[in-house]
């Protein structure tokens, strides 16, 4: 937790040491703040950068971002770089690998969710425009939050609920409601940086 004081108009933002405003969570690990200031909630539009995060967010459920995060260039490794094609062919051996791994997190059912939803993001090339990436953010809602305390941030949506149901029957797994919100924030689908953040409105989409 940083030190640094307050904004007087929101408690879950501190003005940092460069004078910039950031929510708790991203004050003070040099890792988590370099994600924030670079990286999450700016759109990611391409296959293989949706297929990698919707993969991370489901090894993250029960654990902290910031582990994820720092296992990412070992997940990288590891899933051949979240090439769909690439992973889509994993077997038994790459499986045994994969849990062998001490470098990832070795959840045999993240692993093999993992396998199962690269083989349903090739599927998805044939049969929606844009692929991965395009149903995603088809789910792109009208409006977008205006937190100012992280108490005003949902954990899941309308669009979030219907696009778990559309991935789970296309064939994905570890695609809840709250995953997918999760993601939709990540991915700049939603901006729920809080207002006062210097990263509010960075995306590009909402302004």
């Amino acid at each position: 937790m940083s030190d640094a004081p307050a904004v007087p108009d929101s408690p879950d933002l501190v003005v940092c040491g460069d004078g910039l405003a950031r929510p708790r969570w991203a004050a003070s690990d040099p890792l988590l703040r370099e994600y924030y200031d670079t990286e999450w909630g700016m759109p990611v539009r391409d296959e293989r950068g949706v297929f990698e995060r919707v993969s991370l967010e489901a090894f993250q459920a029960g654990l902290s971002w910031a582990t994820i995060l720092r296992k990412r260039p070992a997940f990288r490794d590891a899933f051949a770089g979240f090439d769909p094609d690439a992973v889509a062919g994993f077997g038994e051996a790459d499986v045994d690998r994969l849990l062998a791994d001490a470098r990832i997190v070795r959840n045999r059912a993240k692993v093999l969710a993992t396998i199962t939803n690269a083989r349903a993001t090739v599927r998805l090339r044939d049969t929606v425009d844009g692929g991965l990436a395009g149903l995603v953010w088809s789910y792109r809602p009208e409006s977008t939050p205006r937190p100012h305390r992280f108490a005003d941030i949902p954990t899941q949506s309308e669009q979030s609920v219907a696009l778990a149901g559309d991935l789970k029957r296309r064939g994905f797994r570890f695609v809840g409601p709250t995953t997918m919100y999760a993601l939709m924030e990540a991915i700049g689908i939603i901006d729920t940086h809080l207002v006062g953040s210097h990263r509010r409105g960075s995306s590009g989409v909402w302004s």
